[in-house]
């Protein structure tokens, strides 16, 4: 079974950057779909994006739209997630997870899933 490990969080000033790996082992995850999610104290886990196998297509949440960018390596067998122009409400935990469909963006729509890396923005 393929594991996922996040990787790249910390503490950003907002309005900085930081960028989150997810490295996958145990298989290849070049066919999957790769969902970033998050989840922040005492609020559900929600979805922030989404990226297709061949990196053809991309999907944001719109409260991240425009900030964050996901881009994937299948060589390195690894998936990113670039943070833009940080805001306080991005702190959160921040998770990659596996799909083998497109367009499903639900927690209970993913089953593989890293443990996670937190991510803290001060004002």
């Amino acid at each position: 079974q393929v594991q996922l490990v996040e990787s790249g969080g910390g503490l950003a000033q907002a309005g900085g950057s930081l960028k989150l790996s997810c490295a996958a082992s145990g298989g290849t995850i070049s066919f999957y779909v790769v969902a970033w999610f998050r989840q922040a104290p005492g609020k559900e886990r929600e979805f922030v994006g989404d990226i297709l196998g061949d990196s053809s297509l991309t999907y944001y949440d719109s409260s991240v739209k425009g900030r964050f960018t996901i881009s994937r390596d299948n060589a390195k067998n690894t998936v990113y997630l670039q943070m833009n122009s940080l805001k306080p409400e991005d702190t959160a935990v921040y998770y990659c997870a596996l799909s083998s469909r497109y367009g499903l963006r639900r927690v209970g729509d993913f089953g593989s899933w890293g443990q996670g890396t937190q991510v803290t923005v001060s004002s």
